[in-house]
C-alpha cells in the first residue's frame, strides 16, 4: 500500500514557449546519471531537447500550481514512443510519477498500442518502469530501450 501523500496533478497541453523550461528541467533531472556515465555537457542536455521538442506530442505536468515536470508520447510506426518524462526533484519519490505513467498506459491499453521508451543505464527510472510492466527489449552501454505492451497487468494496479 502506497502512503505517501498524493499529490494533486494536472496535464495541460504545450506551448512552443515552454521549450526553455522543460530543457533546463531535463538539464537537472539528467545531470546525474549523464555524470555518471561521463555524458553530460551543459550545452548539449538543452539542445537536445530543443532540437526535439514537438509540442503537440508534449503535455505540461502541473502540480501544487507549478510546473513539476513534463512528458511527450510520440505516435510511432509500432505503437508509442515515451520521451522527455521529467518530474522536478521536489516531485520525485512522492507518487506523481507512478500516476502520469498510468495514465498513459490506460490510454496505450484502450488504444491497444505498445508503449516504448530508453532509459539511461543506471537510472533509477527504470525501476519505475519495471514496476509497471515494461520489459527490456535491447540494450547497449549507455541506453537500455524497454516495451510495455498493451493490456499488461501489473501487482497493485
Amino acid at each position: 500500500m502506497d502512503t505517501r501523500s498524493r499529490v494533486e496533478w494536472v496535464l495541460r497541453a504545450a506551448e512552443p514557449a515552454d521549450v526553455e523550461v522543460i530543457a533546463e528541467l531535463r538539464a537537472v533531472v539528467m545531470r546525474p546519471d549523464l555524470e555518471r556515465l561521463g555524458r553530460f555537457d551543459e550545452h548539449i542536455v538543452r539542445q537536445r531537447l530543443r532540437d526535439s521538442f514537438s509540442p503537440q506530442y508534449t503535455s505540461v505536468i502541473l502540480a501544487e500550481g507549478v510546473l513539476a515536470g513534463s512528458v511527450t508520447v510520440r505516435p510511432a510506426e509500432d505503437g508509442r514512443w515515451l520521451e522527455h518524462f521529467y518530474l522536478a526533484p521536489a516531485f520525485q519519490g512522492r507518487g506523481l510519477g507512478s500516476d502520469v505513467l498510468r495514465t498513459l498506459l490506460e490510454q496505450s491499453d484502450v488504444d491497444r498500442v505498445p508503449l516504448r521508451l530508453n532509459v539511461l543505464q543506471g537510472s533509477p527510472a527504470r525501476r519505475l518502469y519495471e514496476r509497471h510492466g515494461f520489459t527490456v527489449e535491447a540494450e547497449d552501454p549507455i541506453d537500455v530501450f524497454m516495451v510495455r505492451l498493451p493490456g499488461v497487468s501489473v501487482p497493485g494496479s
